[in-house]
């Protein structure tokens, strides 16, 4: 079967090798005589694919013993809640950067929980661009402060992120965990949904220091608690277990391969191709992103003359190049990078744009 080159923005492509081991043993996992999805998440056999799948996780971000990892439904979107309830200290307030379209979603969550102060909005200036981190400083009194390390929609991403002393710096990576290497000593809190890098919806990882689940309220509904997560081994109820067990494949793939930051190198490679791409098709694509601040996972473009990118996108589909439409709010181009694409793919992509190019321009 021939397989086309998807750059979606999520879910996103997953290695066929994983999704072949997935269909191997999808009936009989391991001789069993049953598929991991009906055996008891309390018994050994999903025991060893959750345990390693945690293991794997501190293992490839290198996480500290006073860390916990959680593997809790939701999406990134129950986290904008969760996050709030369980880390605003009574009183007192907390911190966003509005980096773009998710870290707005995240502040209208937060609002809903507690007094949220932006210590910085980048609204003026499209989302184009990032603060300097050494500028973003958290106001007095504050529980933590929220970042978006990647925007998928604006194409930014955070290179380095600020220092924020002895208040918890708290990151939303869902569109980059594991595409490149971080200090998680910096963080408070880490959360990710799956659907991007680590396989495919249904689960959100977090990372959160064992001090922070101190702040858990009693008073909170127990799957909203992080401390019920991580006294439970985040088996306080049916864990997504399809999920959980396709990324622990691919964990174990990346283990492989060299871990975060040969995956790193790989993912810098392509982004650098498809940028040269753009900045070298003299005007004919553009990208509106400040190039310190460019997304290794979400490249974002237009084309000179906008009324040409319907048709570039339907003659990229017909090549076998897919999801290659901007997101509806902004319009334009977008390809996603993410762990699983393929240098070929990109080169197949950046191929097809010269073509386009040379035929249009």
């Amino acid at each position: 079967m021939s397989r086309p080159f998807n750059f979606s923005a999520g879910p996103s492509m997953i290695p066929v090798d994983v999704l072949e081991e997935l269909s191997e043993n999808m009936v009989n996992y391991q001789s069993t005589g049953l598929s991991l999805i009906e055996v008891s998440h309390r018994g050994p056999v999903y025991d060893e694919v959750h345990n390693s799948a945690v293991s794997l996780i501190k293992e490839l971000m290198n996480i500290p013993d006073n860390y916990s990892v959680l593997f809790i439904g939701g999406g990134a979107t129950l986290q904008f809640s969760m996050i709030p309830m369980n880390l605003m200290v009574g009183g007192k307030s907390a911190d966003y950067v509005n980096s773009g379209a998710w870290a707005k979603k995240a502040i209208t969550e937060a609002k809903k929980e507690g007094s949220i102060n932006i210590v910085y909005d980048g609204s003026d200036n499209n989302f184009s661009v990032l603060p300097d981190p050494e500028d973003i400083k958290p106001s007095e009194g504050s529980s933590y402060l929220h970042v978006t390390s990647n925007e998928t929609i604006g194409g930014i991403q955070w290179k380095a992120f600020p220092d924020t002393g002895d208040v918890p710096l708290v990151a939303d990576m869902s569109s980059d965990i594991l595409s490149r290497s971080v200090d998680v000593s910096r963080f408070g809190l880490i959360y990710a949904g799956a659907q991007k890098n680590l396989g495919p919806s249904g689960v959100t990882v977090v990372i959160i220091r064992n001090d922070l689940l101190e702040r858990s309220s009693e008073n909170l509904g127990a799957y909203l608690s992080y401390a019920v997560h991580a006294k439970s081994n985040s088996l306080y109820n049916t864990p997504p277990v399809f999920p959980i067990w396709a990324m622990k494949l691919i964990l174990e793939k990346i283990k492989e391969k060299g871990g975060a930051s040969a995956v790193a190198e790989k993912n810098r490679k392509k982004a650098e191709v498809l940028y040269s791409a753009i900045d070298n098709s003299e005007g004919f694509y553009v990208s509106p992103v400040g190039k310190q601040y460019r997304s290794d996972m979400n490249v974002v473009w237009r084309l000179a003359d906008e009324s040409l990118e319907p048709v570039f996108i339907k003659e990229a589909a017909e090549n076998g190049l897919i999801g290659l439409k901007g997101h509806r709010s902004v319009g334009g181009c977008r390809a996603s990078l993410y762990n699983a694409m393929t240098l070929e793919g990109v080169n197949a992509l950046t191929s097809f744009m010269g073509d386009f190019a040379r035929k249009n321009g």
